[in-house]
């Protein structure tokens, strides 16, 4: 199914329809949550709170832990375990490709009276009810902002801090290509309501322990540059085990700084980030700079994403993982800058 037309009206109808008709409200967040996941979900979780809605907020995880830099959004009280929650006949999910990234909470999702997925990547699979999905928005964020309008609730701070947080992560700080004169429209709306954008900066890209920089540094020390991978296009790769970040007594989300810093050499137009979590599974990071749709490459490693940002969950160890990463780079069409 093809996913480049605007949501329907008649979908945005059916979705505050269900949203205000009296039922329990779950609002889902894929697992790894990134701003623009939680930070969507937390949005429309507080607008629905202002209406007086019965709404929790989740996401498949075990152990249950919101990322060090999105511990600061607000409507952190909304948030429930998977194994806390009870039955809510009305389900959401919010930037969610495939219902996969569910994780603990599919089963939950699916067996809903109502199931919306509302999501901006080309690669949704068309799980749920109802779609709401918008490839060419810039983020989830866009469409829960649109959501929040739908349901009546006036914007706020509050609400546009989580909103914002999306918005400015999933552009790349509004450097990416998808970046729009509509999508500083909404970055204006959002700032006009007062909300601190320097604050969701800092905790966004600036507040790490001290320990996490030395994790950085030894990823980037054993970093390497494959000039001829990707067709030519340039490959700059590192791995970061779970020793590694036990050593320094840190989570795994203290690992996004280094595809962050990897993806900006310039010999490289393609960065990658190998990362193990806690249970050994080997998590894959992707960046380009434009050239190559990494999107395309994780969906065929049964992951997904963006044109500038993707990933997957690879089989076997760093060594079947790379192989498999630099087959997908060779055989990806190259695109115009």
């Amino acid at each position: 199914m093809s996913w480049t037309a605007a949501p329907l009206e008649a979908d945005w109808g059916a979705t505050v329809a269900a949203l205000t008709d009296g039922r329990p409200v779950l609002l889902l967040a894929h697992v790894s949550p990134d701003a623009d996941a939680l930070g969507s979900a937390l949005a429309v979780g507080l607008a629905l709170e202002a209406r007086g809605i019965d709404v929790v907020v989740s996401f498949g995880d075990d152990p249950f832990t919101v990322p060090r830099m999105l511990r600061s959004l607000p409507g952190q009280h909304l948030l429930v375990s998977p194994g806390s929650l009870d039955d809510r006949p009305v389900v959401v999910s919010f930037d969610v490709s495939s219902v996969e990234r569910l994780g603990l909470l599919r089963a939950v999702a699916e067996a809903a009276d109502v199931f919306v997925a509302i999501d901006h990547h080309a690669s949704f699979t068309g799980f749920g009810h109802v779609h709401l999905v918008d490839v060419h928005a810039p983020a989830t964020a866009v469409l829960a902002l649109e959501l929040v309008d739908r349901l009546g609730v006036e914007l706020d701070a509050t609400i546009a801090t989580p909103i914002y947080a999306g918005l400015v992560t999933d552009t790349g700080s509004f450097k990416y290509a998808g970046t729009t004169a509509a999508t500083h429209e909404v970055a204006a709306r959002l700032l006009a309501t007062g909300m601190r954008h320097d604050l969701v900066a800092r905790h966004l890209y600036d507040d790490e322990p001290f320990v996490a920089l030395r994790l950085l540094g030894a990823a980037l020390d054993r970093a390497v540059l494959e000039e001829n991978a990707a067709g030519g296009l340039g490959l700059a790769w590192t791995v970061v085990t779970d020793v590694d970040r036990s050593t320094f007594d840190l989570p795994i989300d203290a690992v996004e700084r280094v595809i962050d810093v990897l993806r900006i050499a310039s010999e490289a137009e393609v960065a990658c980030v190998v990362k193990q979590d806690d249970v050994g599974a080997w998590r894959v990071s992707l960046r380009s700079k434009g050239r190559i749709d990494v999107s395309s490459v994780a969906i065929s490693l049964g992951g997904g994403g963006h044109r500038f940002a993707a990933g997957f969950t690879g089989a076997g160890g760093p060594r079947d993982v790379l192989h498999a990463v630099r087959e997908a780079l060779a055989a990806a069409e190259h695109l115009p800058e």
